[in-house]
């Protein structure tokens, strides 16, 4: 081997040899607000009506209702915001392979042919130069070093960002189940309570023509004839809400399923009983919640590529490096592959671009972009304790007052069942007998919204919990597939 090309590969390894990363290291701080230990812990509004065991992977499973597990099923498998999550999760697993090819090796292949008229002067001849045909042929491979890193941390930003996306099909799938579950008890509450209304209607009407009656005996007024006839148009005119609630209910399920209403699960239109949990509720603990909401791994992940866009801004300012090789035939047509026309050529090349000042910016605009991305990642994080905290004040809330109302419907009951008894044994009016009866089924509508408030309520604190999404990453399938 000649000297300079000795030279050349003993510079070519001490320059590998002092190889680098730049830019920092990706690693959570520890003054980041999910270290915090006020947030590891129990819950804050945990009490006697949930529990701290783990939330299950498929927690509407927890109704033990098929149908429910049948739709859910069917909007994991057809959904359109969940086949849009998967196309952007798809499209960020080819950006990292993007960025793994970047660098390293590449080659290429040259074929063209011309009849070309060449200047003379071009090339110092006073005389034209004659039209010919001429070919070039050639072959080229070069391998680009990343002696600083910067195509590592560019890997590691793909990686991060699409570690983000699969995080945001996360949310989207713990979101659809959610809708799933709140439509499903939106149709069935309007049913329920479409009947106990339509049975407070009746009641109503019975009312009316018992007063009516009394009227004619003259033992009554118009007066109260007017009032009783006004109360059953106001309770009549409750009736279409009812219907409305139904219909818009069924209406969000098909677009969830992305199916006809006609085509959801049979019974789905005529569900009349509310789907509820005969156990106390998991929460789990704070850590536990921290590591599950897809939304925070979402937050921390961005957090990791834009510490991997600092060291990306900084390679700017280093120089690339690599070496090729080429060899190829270059001339007439009829001389192509003969010793005049062959080349071949080898070595290395560097390429720099002296660094700006808008470079350096750059760098600085990264290192800007991660501390934003720290702060969102600490409000992420705060924000899902208070939702779950707050999910838990409220559950906790409206079942108090569905337990108060509960005692209530049983005072009514017997008041009714009381004065229905009197009234057998002729101690009583018709009439009483009648406004007790109609007490308790105003009772029975209060409890019945109470009952649709606890179940929305048992929703938006599972959503708050992040629960869900893990059930199809554990069954092997691909957002947007059954």
């Amino acid at each position: 081997m000649k000297p300079a090309a000795l030279l050349a590969t003993a510079g070519l390894g001490l320059l590998l040899s002092a190889c680098q990363v730049v830019g920092p290291d990706y690693q959570l701080p520890d003054k980041a607000a999910v270290n915090r230990a006020d947030l590891q812990g129990r819950l804050a509004g945990e009490g006697n009506n949930v529990i701290s065991a783990p939330v299950p992977t498929d927690w509407w499973k927890l109704y033990l209702d098929p149908r429910l597990d049948e739709l859910v099923h069917q909007a994991m498998a057809s959904n359109t915001d969940l086949r849009v999550a998967a196309a952007n999760l798809q499209r960020a697993r080819f950006q990292v392979q993007e960025a793994q090819s970047a660098g390293g090796w590449s080659g290429g292949v040259k074929l063209g042919a011309q009849r070309l008229q060449e200047s003379g002067e071009a090339f110092l001849l006073a005389d034209k130069v004659p039209v010919a045909n001429v070919g070039d042929v050639g072959i080229s491979t070069s391998y680009q070093f990343d002696l600083f890193g910067t195509l590592q941390r560019g890997i590691e930003a793909a990686q991060a960002n699409a570690d983000a996306t699969q995080a945001a099909v996360d949310t989207a799938r713990i979101t659809l189940v959610a809708d799933v579950v709140r439509s499903y008890t939106q149709v069935c509450a309007a049913n329920e309570e479409l009947e106990i209304a339509r049975h407070s209607l009746d009641l109503q009407a019975q009312s009316t023509r018992l007063i009516q009656r009394l009227r004619d005996a003259g033992r009554g007024d118009e007066t109260q004839v007017t009032r009783s006839q006004t109360q059953f148009k106001s309770l009549r005119a409750e009736l279409p809400r009812y219907e409305a609630s139904r219909q818009a209910g069924l209406f969000r399920l098909s677009m969830l399923l992305a199916r006809p209403v006609d085509q959801l699960p049979a019974g789905t239109r005529d569900c009349a009983e509310l789907p509820r949990i005969a156990q106390l509720l998991p929460v789990g603990d704070g850590a536990a919640l921290l590591k599950r909401r897809p939304d925070v791994r979402q937050a921390e992940r961005h957090l990791a590529a834009a510490t991997a866009g600092i060291g990306v801004a900084t390679g700017e300012l280093y120089p690339d490096i690599s070496i090729g090789a080429s060899i190829g035939t270059v001339g007439l047509l009829e001389n192509l592959g003969k010793p005049a026309a062959n080349r071949w050529g080898f070595g290395p090349l560097l390429s720099w671009t002296v660094p700006s000042n808008g470079s350096r910016a750059r760098v600085h605009e990264a290192e800007a972009a991660t501390q934003g991305a720290l702060a969102h990642f600490d409000g992420v994080v705060l924000n899902a304790i208070r939702e779950t905290q707050t999910g838990l004040a409220q559950y906790t809330a409206q079942l108090e007052r569905r337990d108060a109302l509960a005692e209530a419907e049983q005072s009514a009951q017997q008041a009714a069942d009381q004065t229905h008894r009197f009234f057998q044994a002729g101690r009583e009016s018709f009439l009483a007998d009648l406004q007790a009866t109609r007490t308790y089924t105003d009772v029975r509508a209060q409890l019945a919204m109470a009952n649709t408030q606890v179940a929305m309520s048992q929703i938006d604190l599972f959503l708050a919990l992040g629960g869900g999404w893990e059930s199809g990453r554990t069954q092997g399938t691909e957002p947007g597939k059954p």
